[in-house]
């Protein structure tokens, strides 16, 4: 079923407008509360066959989509259209976290950064090679999960002090237990075979406080994918994630000791709760030197990752400077030493 909200004023196509969470039509700059939107300016149309070929309402133009795709734009006029029968069932996310930042803030967003890169190229700094940018919604799963168990180590604590010409150095050696009973909330993991789970473990953290229950028309204008993996498929990823979570809370329990060597470890890690949840993603392909380069960026935050390009010339530069600096320091050192250094 295609899904098109339309304005209750002009008829245009509506939609999700970031910077004040409300339906907004670009023609007569109407806006709309999405839960007071009227239900009559919801226009329906159901698919044909197996769920694969969709129709515009606005113009017919046949809209052809991957199996994966639940959210997206008319190629022929633009318009764009919620897939719902791909948002139904097990497939109806739980949550939203909605765009803060707009199209125009991600662009100037990502133009800025591109002139802060000290090593990049000097024609990679202009930003002016935007290929395409696109809003997506990427499928995730925020876990709540208990972790309890025991830990049993053996800990030193290291004493060096001098006695007349000697220098003795104490150790002492004790048994050290901890019991862990920790509770994490909304650990996330996305859901996606497409996105490169690096790329979106480093667009961390999101601000959770913003989460909405999931909305259809929060999609109208951006593209959205629904999960492939489930999570009880993500859960051996996501419980290797928390270990070092648990590994770093038990360190610093120990932090007054000099070494921590663990005997024995026992820690069960159970998931509580899982939220189907879709979260804001800028995906920039900038064109550079005859290649693309694809940088991703927080749709709330504005946090930009990815691997621009070096300049070999810039790193070969830099590093010639600090080797000068370091030169002429040590030259100091030694005329204030007399040639003694």
């Amino acid at each position: 079923m295609v899904i098109h909200y339309k304005c209750p004023n002009c008829g245009a196509d509506m939609v999700f407008d970031s910077n004040s969470g409300k339906l907004s039509c670009g023609s007569c700059g109407r806006k709309d509360d999405i839960e007071s939107f009227p239900k009559e300016n919801i226009l329906n149309e159901f698919s044909e066959g197996e769920a694969v070929e969709y129709h515009c309402k606005n113009c017919g133009a046949v809209i052809l989509t991957d199996a994966d795709t639940t959210a997206t734009k008319c190629s022929f006029c633009g318009a764009g259209v919620v897939l719902a029968d791909r948002l139904s069932g097990n497939l109806a996310p739980a949550l939203v976290l909605p765009f803060t930042i707009s199209k125009e803030q991600a662009t100037e967003a990502f133009k800025t950064w591109c002139r802060n890169g000290r090593l990049t190229p000097k024609g990679f700094m202009t930003a002016n090679r935007i290929k395409s940018i696109t809003g997506m919604y990427v499928p995730f799963w925020l876990y709540d999960l208990h972790s309890a168990g025991s830990v049993d180590a053996v800990c030193t604590k290291v004493r060096t002090y001098t006695r007349g010409d000697y220098i003795y150095t104490e150790t002492s050696y004790y048994d050290v237990h901890r019991g862990v009973d920790l509770t994490y909330r909304k650990v996330p993991a996305d859901a996606s075979e497409k996105m490169d789970d690096m790329l979106m473990d480093k667009l961390e953290p999101y601000d959770y406080r913003n989460l909405k229950e999931f909305n259809t028309p929060y999609l109208a204008g951006y593209i959205a994918e629904k999960y492939n993996y489930d999570d009880k498929e993500l859960f051996p990823r996501i419980k290797q994630r928390v270990d070092k979570y648990v590994d770093s809370y038990i360190k610093s329990t120990t932090s007054q000791y000099t070494t921590t060597m663990i005997k024995r470890r026992n820690i069960d890690t159970n998931q509580k709760h899982a939220y189907y949840t879709l979260i804001p993603v800028w995906m920039v392909c900038y064109d550079y030197n005859k290649a693309e380069h694809i940088f991703a960026m927080n749709g709330q935050t504005g946090k930009i990752v990815g691997k621009p390009p070096i300049s070999y010339k810039k790193v070969a530069a830099w590093f010639g400077g600090i080797a000068g600096v370091t030169f002429v320091a040590l030259k100091s050192l030694a005329l204030i030493f007399g040639g003694g250094f």
